[in-house]
């Protein structure tokens, strides 16, 4: 009911543990010798622990898709035993994968037709930076762009100085240290917007904070812009148009409402805890050196939006999967 970082579950009063007598609660059975469940709002929510995905059992719970967030089964082959022996329909990987094809809601989800079982959602940051990168290379055209992301901490650093197998960085505290990594973030905006290939690199830096990112954005575009609010304009148009339930793209422009903000405060990290966009334009922050270099600065919650990008990603694969069949 509690998270350090986001507080009180505020729907708490509406979930609780599911009675052992409950007549929806699974049987029990060799690889769920003591089902349990949760209840909210009338409706069970059947628990599975177990550490070998080839002895769930999706069906049991009229599962079809499975969110595949372990971090661990990050490739089609690892990711598709959900399928194969556990019975799910479909699986989205909440990671970047190296085979799977990558959809990143708002941006190229259209490409899902319902012909592959695995797909990724890429990462929260590429969640941020695609929005962007897409704008602007529809309204300007991109030369280069350079990404910086400015992350919070994860699960995967160490609280203390410890041993790491990536690199000695990735060792340090997180607590008291700034710490320069690697992110494939670039890399896989390139793979949902193939057009900027060879224009983008990045790098990441994780800061002390427990929740809330952004990209710094530095790109020289193909065609002058004479001001800011010229710059900021078509990042205004996108986020106000929202983005279609089919396999083709708007034929406005991009559509990104829900997934793109705009932001004319003056905000710090904190503000933007709980924001349920993919990327939010700092507009204060965002600076023209001249007609064609600017610097572009989005907040994102690396969580919440992340996940709420997630959701947005399976209902639009259910209504396709619902027309194909």
């Amino acid at each position: 009911m509690h998270d350090s970082t986001h507080g009180r579950f505020r729907l708490g009063a509406d979930l609780s543990i599911c009675p052992d007598d409950h007549p929806s609660l699974l049987s029990p059975s060799e690889n769920n010798p003591k089902p349990s469940a949760l209840l909210f709002r009338g409706r069970i929510i059947h628990l599975f622990s177990q550490r070998d995905a080839s002895r769930l059992d999706w069906s049991s719970a009229q599962a079809d898709y499975v969110l595949e967030s372990t971090g661990k089964l990050l490739t089609v082959d690892a990711a598709t035993v959900h399928v194969k022996a556990a019975k799910a329909k479909k699986v989205v990987i909440s990671a970047p994968s190296v085979d799977a094809p990558n959809c990143v809601y708002g941006i190229n989800h259209h490409i899902y037709t319902g012909d592959v079982d695995v797909i990724s959602n890429a990462s929260c940051t590429t969640n941020c930076l695609a929005p962007i990168a897409l704008v602007l290379q529809r309204s300007f055209g991109i030369e280069t762009g350079m990404m910086t992301t400015i992350h919070a901490s994860t699960a995967s650093q160490k609280v203390l100085d410890g041993f790491s197998g990536k690199d000695i960085r990735s060792g340090r505290s997180a607590m008291g240290n700034i710490i320069p990594a690697s992110t494939g973030a670039a890399k896989a905006v390139v793979k949902v917007l193939p057009e900027l290939a060879g224009k983008f690199h990045g790098i990441s830096v994780r800061v002390p904070v427990t929740n809330v990112s952004l990209v710094d954005l530095t790109v020289t575009l193909s065609s002058p812009v004479k001001s800011k609010e010229d710059l900021v304009r078509p990042f205004r148009a996108a986020a106000a148009r929202r983005p279609i339930q089919s396999t083709t793209p708007h034929p406005d422009g991009p559509a990104l409402a829900g997934v793109l903000g705009v932001s004319d405060e003056k905000l710090v990290s904190s503000d933007y805890l709980s924001s349920r966009e993919s990327s939010i334009l700092d507009v204060d922050a965002t600076v023209m050196l001249n007609e064609t270099t600017a610097k572009i600065v989005a907040w994102y919650d690396n969580e919440v939006g992340f996940s709420e990008r997630m959701c947005d990603l399976v209902a639009f694969m259910a209504k396709v999967d619902a027309r194909n069949e």
